[in-house]
């Protein structure tokens, strides 16, 4: 086996490895695809569906702030269920809870008209829909962190997330277009409720799949979890160098969370962009809104390899620090745009940049980890960051109701303010490269 040091992270070995992984890694690998692929068709368009069910903007951020619990939240306690039934059960079960999820949301609908104090019980199926559509994803975090750290060389690590991000999103590239040409065919609410069918279908398929076919045998995930004192001492341990960086972090995504949701509001009932696109015709703007984030997300791949690579040369923090900067002035360029198709599309293309600098800035979180504490490291720095940023859609919803411009303002001073900071006081990473 050639040296780690030796290898250079391919962006395309995820895909040609598939023909030669063992079984059961093929099947969880084609599996978390599929989920992706569920989960990236549906979830950018659920704020809209939201709406249409009857959800007012301060229900919408409630939405995006119990999206952001879940995903702070659902990792350990995933853990210690997999402690108790084993790996492959509980990803059974987990992937059977996704599917019923996706099913809950696709009959929402007839049920706009039943009231359930201050909103309707369509908007509550939703609501419940979250908690079961989400459960797949607990077992996501940290084991790819651990698994590159352990496997590419230190001043390859950027190059090395890059080429595991290019698999994982391609499913975020095709989720969005998929809605899109759903979305030409048919009215929104027709439309998606298709699209939310065919969610379930994959992951139904994806569920039983990896119960017939995967060995979990020797699979030791969530088998050291110790408990809530396990993450007050990782806390601890937790490695100063990352101060400014969590800090800068979790204020860029606080303002992110801010607005997130609303994206495809903007999109579609403020600026009510559509388009007439070569062969497909004309497009509503909700379905146009599926183009513009197939246009980011292709963007994203595109660059990832060369600006990690890039990274390597000026060093991982001003890599780091633009996709900071893309993150926080991108709500503001939005909101103020024109309603012209075109400016959207290159403003879209604009924050697919964002992504580019993910693999410099996972580089860096485990980076400064001792070696076999990587996953650990990961877990902890996304936990805290998670954590914090859970009411930041609560607080957008609030203001949103009242003023869009105002949200998405704040969310460009309180993002650029946490990009100044990593850049002011991230001076350990002046010299760290790692790309």
């Amino acid at each position: 086996m050639a040296d780690k040091g030796d290898a250079e992270p391919d962006p395309f070995d995820a895909f040609r490895q598939l023909r030669s992984v063992p079984g059961d890694v093929l099947v969880l690998s084609l599996a978390m695809f599929a989920f992706s692929l569920g989960f990236q068709a549906t979830g950018r368009y659920l704020p809209q569906y939201l709406a249409v069910l009857g959800a007012s903007s301060l229900a919408l951020g409630v939405y995006g702030s119990l999206g952001n619990l879940i995903s702070a939240v659902f990792p350990y306690p995933g853990g210690a269920l997999s402690d108790r039934l084993g790996s492959r059960t509980s990803l059974t079960l987990f992937g059977f809870a996704s599917t019923l999820g996706f099913l809950v949301w696709w009959a929402a609908d007839p049920y706009r008209g039943v009231a359930v104090g201050p909103t309707n019980l369509a908007v509550v199926m939703i609501f419940l829909g979250l908690f079961l559509s989400q459960a797949w994803k607990s077992f996501g975090l940290g084991a790819t962190f651990a698994v590159v750290k352990q496997s590419v060389a230190p001043d390859r690590l950027a190059s090395g997330f890059a080429a595991t991000e290019t698999f994982r999103r391609t499913a975020f590239l095709l989720g969005p277009l998929l809605v899109a040409a759903v979305l030409s065919a048919y009215a929104f609410t027709a439309g998606f409720r298709l699209v939310l069918l065919g969610a379930a279908v994959v992951a139904a398929i994806a569920t039983v799949a990896q119960y017939a076919l995967y060995d979990a045998s020797n699979d030791s995930i969530g088998k050291s979890f110790e408990g809530v004192g396990m993450v007050v001492e990782d806390l601890r341990s937790l490695p100063d160098t990352l101060g400014p960086l969590l800090v800068g972090d979790t204020l860029v995504r606080f303002a992110n969370g801010i607005v997130y949701v609303f994206f495809v509001r903007v999109v579609v009932d403020v600026l009510a962009v559509g388009a007439t696109l070569p062969v497909v015709g004309d497009l509503s703007p909700e379905a146009y809104f599926g183009v513009l984030l197939g246009v980011e997300m292709a963007v994203a791949l595109l660059t990832m390899i060369p600006v990690a690579r890039l990274a390597r040369s000026v060093g991982l923090k001003p890599v780091v620090a633009i996709g900071f900067a893309v993150y926080a002035v991108f709500p503001a360029m939005l909101i103020f745009a024109p309603p012209d198709p075109a400016v959207l599309a290159v403003l879209f293309a604009f924050s697919g940049l964002r992504f580019a600098g993910l693999p410099a800035h996972k580089a860096l979180i485990v980076g400064p980890a001792e070696a076999d504490a990587g996953g650990r490291v990961t877990g902890t720095y996304y936990l805290v960051r998670n954590v914090v940023t859970i009411p930041s859609a609560l607080v957008g919803g609030w203001i949103y109701g009242r003023s869009p411009e105002t949200a998405f303002a704040l969310a460009t001073v309180v993002g650029l303010v946490g990009v100044a900071f990593f850049v002011l006081r991230g001076r350990e990473f002046e010299a760290y490269a790692g790309a």
